[in-house]
């Protein structure tokens, strides 16, 4: 039977969610100004093919890993009842056994793939690593499950924590000595050996096979519509960049991959920590839809308060930071898919709240159906536009489909009540307000770094003495409540 600490009441499962959101976006946002800083650092070293490939390779291993597995990870998660080891175990079974036909697979046809696309031989080499480091990855899920289940989020982020510093130290330290791409290839291998030997001294669980056709018939029901979410987003982000790499030059894939990655920023800081916790948080919470409908604001409100005047304040650095870094004027013509996928960002960081919302009360199927909208959506618009506007085009088209994601609030406002404009529009027109400002004083007043920091400062001042004008009463509640909950901790 699953431990009895991970059975919550409703007030526990309150705190530990806040707690958890503040904890596990603290420890988040080490781990992603440490990341961040290494691609920038990679991104001055490395020329923009290389960069490029690496970008590309990524996306073509997602395809695995997005195949192997099938939503039983987080049907496990969303699960009502406790957790018994015929769960765990026929889980680990049907995931071990499609995880390593797949890396067997992806072995054998490797050089067939590099190629097809022209890769010389370290390219291979980090194609087939990325196929190995699958299996590695694979074999972290039931004790990440056990974590998540208990809402144990300060020792499931230690293994993150571990695997960027392994990573990014192996990539930039061997990127200066000249490695090239094999920097990747080292990193890739270093991180995976990493991350599983730190997760089952965490969360120990002695791996056994065994299969039941009951358990596994109920899971799939509920995770192979999920995954199949996944895997459709596999096909509108990851295949599509694969495509490309037949269309476009590795250094316009690498333009991509920059843009994406700095656009993204604030959603990897902010927005993946509180969707992390939030998931099994909802989902305990399922039952009671008046908590739920509060969570779910709370949440939004969390995410665009910190995600809005971050993309805002990256889109208006961008041009000056480009000036005054040494050896980064290479990733000027990727600035206008920057401001491009800085859009997609802001409509993300709604819907995500939403769907994911949806994914925790069981209702996977509707975000199935929005998933293939936005698919297809995403190639019939790509390809022309690619074709017509460049590399630009990849940014057109994703702010155009990003834009109908909105669909997800008033799909969600017809089962559960919640009110959205305060979380909305507030950190919107606030971020704006301190955009334009940034804007207008750095034209004349940047000349280098140190004024650029101050810039930022300025910016980051602005933003928080506006919203506290507007937001105190609320900005002034959640502090007690995450205070709180942090103390009611120890």
């Amino acid at each position: 039977m699953e431990n009895p600490r991970y059975s919550l009441d409703l007030e526990l499962i309150k705190k530990k969610a806040i707690s958890g959101v503040v904890t596990f976006t603290l420890r988040t946002f080490f781990i992603q100004i440490f990341s961040y800083i290494a691609v920038f650092v990679l991104t001055i070293i490395l020329d923009e093919p290389t960069y490029g490939i690496y970008v590309f390779v990524s996306a073509l291993i997602n395809i695995f890993v997005y195949f192997s597995d099938i939503g039983l990870a987080a049907a496990l998660i969303q699960k009502k009842e406790e957790l018994n080891q015929k769960d765990l175990s026929t889980t680990f079974t049907i995931q071990q056994t499609i995880v390593a036909i797949l890396v067997l697979l992806g072995l054998i046809f490797s050089k067939t793939i590099t190629d097809f696309y022209n890769l010389d031989n370290q390219g291979l080499w980090l194609v087939r690593i990325l196929i190995f480091s699958l299996l590695l990855s694979s074999l972290k899920t039931i004790p990440s499950i056990i974590l998540e289940r208990g809402l144990n989020f300060t020792k499931l982020v230690i293994p993150q924590v571990a695997e960027n510093i392994v990573f990014y130290t192996t990539a930039v330290v061997l990127a200066i000595l000249g490695f090239g791409i094999t920097s990747f290839t080292w990193a890739v291998l270093a991180r995976g050996i990493a991350g599983l030997m730190l997760i089952y001294i965490l969360a120990p669980w002695k791996p056994s096979f065994s299969f039941d056709k009951n358990i596994a018939k109920k899971l799939t029901s509920f995770g192979i519509p999920f995954q199949l979410n996944s895997i459709i987003a596999l096909l509108k982000d990851d295949l599509l960049v694969v495509v490309l790499g037949k269309i476009l030059t590795f250094g316009q894939i690498g333009y991509i991959g920059w843009s994406q990655k700095f656009a993204f920023l604030p959603l990897r800081f902010f927005m993946d920590s509180v969707n992390k916790v939030t998931f099994p948080a909802y989902s305990r919470l399922q039952e009671h839809k008046q908590e739920l409908g509060k969570a779910i604001e709370k949440s939004l409100f969390f995410v665009t308060y910190l995600v809005y005047p971050s993309v805002f304040g990256i889109t208006a650095i961008a041009p000056k930071l480009i000036e005054v870094i040494p050896k980064y004027q290479k990733w000027e013509p990727a600035l206008p898919l920057l401001y491009l996928f800085a859009v997609n960002s802001i409509f993300s960081s709604i819907s995500t709240t939403f769907t994911n919302a949806l994914f925790a009360t069981g209702r996977s199927k509707i975000v199935l159906n929005l998933m293939l909208f936005w698919t297809a959506s995403t190639w019939i618009l790509t390809i022309p536009l690619v074709l017509n506007f460049g590399f630009v085009g990849v940014g057109i088209a994703s702010a155009i489909v990003a834009s109908t994601s909105l669909i997800t609030i008033y799909i969600v406002k017809k089962e559960i009540p919640i009110s959205v404009g305060r979380s909305i529009f507030g950190p919107l027109l606030t971020s704006i307000v301190m955009f334009l400002l940034i804007r207008t004083i750095q034209q004349n007043f940047v000349q280098g770094i140190p004024s650029l920091i101050l810039i930022i400062l300025f910016g980051a001042i602005v933003y928080f003495v506006l919203s506290l004008a507007i937001f105190k009463k609320h900005l002034v509640e959640d502090a007690k409540m995450i205070i709180g909950s942090l103390l009611s901790k120890s």
